[in-house]
C-alpha cells in the first residue's frame, strides 16, 4: 500500500501526463480510453476504471478498464446515477452495505464516482470499481476531481 505522499505524488504525475495527452488529442473516446487506462495503472486494487457519457436522459457506458460492464444506468439510481443527479463525488467504503448500489460486476467491494460537468450540463461520470473494501479515500477524492475537471476543460464534447 502506497503511502498518502506516494499516493499524491502518482497522481500529481498522472496529471502531468494527462495534460500531455489532452494537448495532442481532444477527442473524448481517445482520451477518456487513456485515462481510464492510467488510472487503473495508477491504482492497483482497482478493477474497473472508466466513464459513463450523459446521453437522452441516462448515462451510457463510455471508454473502461476493466470486466464487462452494466452500459445503461437512469439518473439517481446506482452510484454512478446517485452521483450524477446529486452533481458530488460519492465515495462508497463498502458497496454491500449501501442501499442504492447497483452490482455489475460481483468482485467490486468499493467504489468511488466523480461527476463530470461544463457548467449545469452533465456530461457524464468518472467511475472506480476496487475488489477491496475502503479503497478510496479524500485523496482520491480530491485528485480524481482534477482529473474530471482537466477532461471537462480540454475535450471537445
Amino acid at each position: 500500500m502506497a503511502t498518502t505522499s506516494e499516493k499524491e505524488a502518482g497522481y500529481q504525475l498522472l496529471l502531468l501526463q494527462l495534460a500531455g495527452l489532452l494537448e495532442m488529442e481532444q477527442h473524448p473516446i481517445a482520451s477518456l480510453g487513456n485515462a481510464s487506462a492510467a488510472l487503473r495503472d495508477l491504482l492497483p486494487a482497482t478493477i474497473f476504471s472508466g466513464f459513463y457519457l450523459y446521453e437522452n436522459g441516462e448515462l451510457i457506458l463510455g471508454p473502461f478498464q476493466g470486466s464487462v460492464s452494466c452500459t445503461r444506468i437512469a439518473l439517481g439510481k446506482g452510484v454512478c446515477g446517485e452521483a450524477a443527479a446529486k452533481n458530488e463525488t460519492l465515495i462508497v467504503d463498502d458497496v454491500t452495505q449501501h442501499a442504492n448500489y447497483i452490482a455489475c460486476d460481483s468482485r467490486a467491494r468499493s467504489e468511488i464516482v466523480v461527476p463530470m460537468y461544463r457548467g449545469e450540463q452533465l456530461l457524464g461520470v468518472l467511475d472506480l470499481d476496487a475488489g477491496v473494501t475502503n479503497s478510496y479515500d479524500e485523496i482520491d477524492k480530491k485528485y480524481l476531481n482534477q482529473v474530471a475537471e482537466l477532461l471537462v476543460a480540454k475535450l471537445a464534447w
